[in-house]
């Protein structure tokens, strides 16, 4: 029996032998995966600082060209007012003209019978210059001009008409 406890001490030794060689052999590979780990995140590391450093810069650009551009915006939003004011400006400039252009329309349809009265009293005395001086010019030997001689026909057409 003493054989057995022996051989069964030894059978302990040699699997613990055997294991304390299994998790060195684990305990080696675990160490490389870590050391990997640890290099990858040294690089990881540094290209962090590398990216934050970029980021800011990036954010403080960021916030500059949005200050350039809200105060593009406010000059913008002048101009912008200033082109309505211009557009109401001139609306009202047409309806002004419109107001003028109805009010004299409408005297001239009112007053249409009076121009009317005018434009024959006109003729009436165009005619009777004409044909007073037309006496004196012939006693001088006078030759009216071409277009003298159309109006003074066109008229003795409308007054025999």
């Amino acid at each position: 029996m003493q054989i057995i406890l022996y051989l069964s001490v030894a059978l302990i030794a040699v699997a613990f032998f055997i294991l304390v060689l299994s998790l060195t052999k684990t305990l080696k590979a675990m160490k490389e995966t870590l050391e990997s780990v640890s290099h990858t995140l040294d690089g990881l590391e540094t290209q962090l600082k590398g990216v934050t450093g970029e980021t800011t810069m990036l954010l403080h650009k960021t916030n500059a060209l949005a200050d350039d551009i809200q105060g593009k915006v406010e000059k913008l939003d002048t101009v912008v007012l200033a082109v309505k004011d211009v557009g109401n400006t001139i609306q009202d400039m047409n309806d002004s003209v419109r107001k003028v252009t109805t009010s004299i329309s409408s005297v001239m349809v009112r007053n249409q019978d009076k121009v009317a009265q005018v434009v024959q009293w006109g003729a009436v005395a165009k005619e009777l210059k004409d044909k007073w001086f037309g006496e004196k010019n012939k006693k001088q030997d006078y030759k009216p001009f071409d277009s003298e001689v159309k109006v003074h026909n066109h008229q003795l057409e409308r007054s025999e008409g």
